[in-house]
């Protein structure tokens, strides 16, 4: 869950820390508090576009930290990126906007991309705003819903789905080309085994070209390096007459003399001269056998400048040099075997379609059946919810079916019927609503008014409480365009999905506030031109004065006050019924015959009646 929230520097909000404890917190306070901004930072904080228009007027940067009592999956995604845990097991994550723009994301204090706050927010909070109705209307994000209720039983075969489905359109493409380019592909293939076997012909090797530069270099340079060579060795070994020593002679008598000159001091220098001659002499050894290789065959030369001859004809036409056009061969190769366009290459490039496409089709099936299935726990669940929310014969169906076969996209026969194969699979998920008795099924964006839409994402978002893992749950103003009795049962049932999961409500609706079991405002001052809102935790007996002001703007007034306690007092009979309800159906079933035989004793015992209590609301 989110323990901690601090906001600096966004919009109206100059610095406002907010303390969040498990349950249901909501948010109020006037129209341009800046109630929004605090929706804002959460998604800031889960990896959101940042903006820097939402930098308050004079700030350099807005900085929204969050400190989360982390789920497994994000400590897991923690430990990915190299991010600490504090030692309490709670992970902060921070997201700083500069005035020009720029965003910086850190987690555990480890500066990280702004997409693995994304990924946090996916295992820690889900934000659903006024958007989130609209998102509602549209078919994509009805399937995703669906399969979000349905978990595993949809995710592992459409991935499977998915996966094959990549070959498959890969297989369809190309044998697209190859039938409709099978000219031009052919004129490409005899380019390449022209190519080819030009290159095959000549031959090269891996830096020849460099080797036999280096070769013909010597040869042709051969009387001048002869000469040097030749003089070098005579400057060590001496002149063929031995009229005089070279080096080699005179160190050789130079260390004669100092190992028999009797001093010490002289003799040591021995050794170091013997080192200094037997380098001399591996050097001479070398350049003698420098001047046996040394060759000069004007012959040779020639068959070294005809092979270079060859070498350019090939780098002038498909590479820098012998290696690139190695390189060039091999890619040649491997795209020759891919344009074979003979009647066998295409024929069995149409059975490895088929056969792609009937293993596809399983997938797809399965896939199907499994939205099916899922589409009536769905519509049951979300039915039985609208029934609590002021619209009791209501109902909603979630209808499966196939998408027709289009003049685009891929075409796959499932079940004998032609299909259009997306990557979502080949199902049209559309979600309907029957408003009242009598009605008829209409889709959501024919038959919702905006204030059926703000129930129907609500009882769907209760629905789909027990199948999502994130702990945090937050609406933005969903209860827009409710009012009345509707308004009631909406706090209601946040308050009930508070049970399982933390809930953060910013609603303007008071009905909704008063279930809150932690009220916080967001109040705005204004001073030398400049509007600046801080964030307060209400106390209990402040409660009363906000929920009237809420209502009518009565704060001060005795009917106001009135009416806001009559609204607490309604909201906490209505949440000690409700838990009482849940220890209830939690409760092992041979416990719960027990107690309704005692129930049923006590009621005929005596002949006498003992009287109901009525059920709070």
């Amino acid at each position: 869950m989110l323990a901690e929230m601090r906001i600096q520097g966004l919009g109206v909000i100059d610095d406002a820390t907010l303390e969040l404890d498990p349950g249901l917190t909501v948010l109020t306070g006037e129209t341009g508090a800046g109630k929004t901004m605090v929706v804002t930072g959460l998604n800031l904080l889960g990896g959101g576009r940042a903006e820097s228009s939402r930098v308050s007027s004079g700030a350099r940067r807005a900085v929204v930290e969050g400190r989360f009592a982390a789920s497994p999956g994000a400590l897991e995604l923690a430990e990915e990126v190299g991010a600490e845990p504090d030692e309490d097991g709670t992970l902060i994550a921070a997201r700083t906007v500069s005035a020009d723009g720029r965003s910086r994301a850190h987690l555990g204090g480890r500066s990280v991309p702004v997409g693995v706050l994304g990924r946090l927010a996916e295992a820690q909070l889900a934000v659903h705003g006024q958007n989130d109705q609209l998102r509602l209307l549209r078919s994509s994000d009805q399937r995703a819903l669906l399969d979000r209720f349905a978990g595993e039983p949809v995710a592992v075969p459409l991935a499977a789905y998915r996966a094959i489905r990549t070959e498959w359109t890969g297989v369809i493409a190309e044998l697209s080309e190859r039938r409709g380019n099978a000219r031009r592909l052919a004129q490409e293939a005899d380019m390449l085994r022209h190519g080819l076997a030009e290159i095959e012909s000549v031959d090269p090797q891996p830096g020849e070209d460099r080797e036999l530069v280096e070769l013909g270099r010597r040869m042709t340079e051969a009387d001048d390096l002869r000469a040097a060579a030749e003089t070098a060795r005579a400057a060590l070994s001496g002149p063929d007459d031995g009229e005089l020593p070279g080096a080699i002679g005179l160190v050789g008598q130079a260390r004669s003399l100092t190992e028999g000159s009797g001093d010490p001091a002289l003799q040591e220098l021995g050794p170091r001269l013997a080192e200094v001659l037997a380098i001399l002499a591996d050097t001479g050894a070398e350049l003698s056998g420098y001047l046996d290789r040394l060759d000069a065959d004007p012959e040779r030369l020639e068959q070294v400048l005809a092979r270079q001859a060859e070498l350019r004809s090939l780098t002038r036409k498909y590479a820098g040099d012998t290696d690139g056009v190695l390189e060039w061969a091999r890619t040649a190769r491997e795209r020759l075997s891919g344009l074979d366009t003979s009647d066998d290459a295409l024929a069995a490039l149409a059975a490895r379609r088929d056969e792609l496409a009937a293993e596809l089709a399983q997938h797809a099936a399965a896939v199907t059946a499994a939205r099916t299935e899922a589409a009536g726990r769905l519509a049951e669940a979300t039915t039985a919810e609208l029934a609590g929310l002021a619209m009791r014969d209501a109902r909603l169906q979630v209808g499966v079916a196939p998408r027709p076969a289009g003049d685009s996209g891929p075409v796959l026969v499932v079940d004998g019927r032609e299909c259009h194969a997306g990557s979502g699979g080949v199902d049209e998920i559309e979600i309907r609503l029957v408003a009242h008795a009598g009605a008829a099924a209409q889709p959501l964006h024919k038959g919702a008014s905006g204030g059926e839409l703000s129930r129907v994402m609500l009882a769907l978002e209760v629905a789909l409480a027990g199948a999502d893992p994130v702990p945090t749950m937050v609406f933005d103003e969903v209860d827009a365009g409710v009012g009345g009795r509707a308004a009631v049962e909406i706090g209601r049932r946040l308050a009930r999905l508070a049970a399982r999961h933390q809930v953060i409500v910013v609603t303007h609706l008071p009905q909704v506030a008063a279930y809150a079991d932690r009220h916080l405002v967001v109040q705005k001052a204004s001073g030398a031109g400049v509007t600046r809102s801080s964030v307060r935790r209400l106390a209990e007996e402040d409660r009363t004065a906000e929920l009237a002001r809420m209502l009518a703007g009565m704060d001060d007034t005795d009917t106001g006050r009135a009416h806001a306690e009559e609204l607490l007092a309604a909201a906490t009979a209505h949440r000690e019924a409700d838990r009482r309800e849940e220890i209830v159906a939690a409760e092992p079933a041979d416990l719960a015959e027990a107690r309704s035989r005692r129930a049923g004793a006590s009621s005929s015992g005596g002949g006498a009646r003992r009287r109901r209590v009525p059920r709070a609301g």
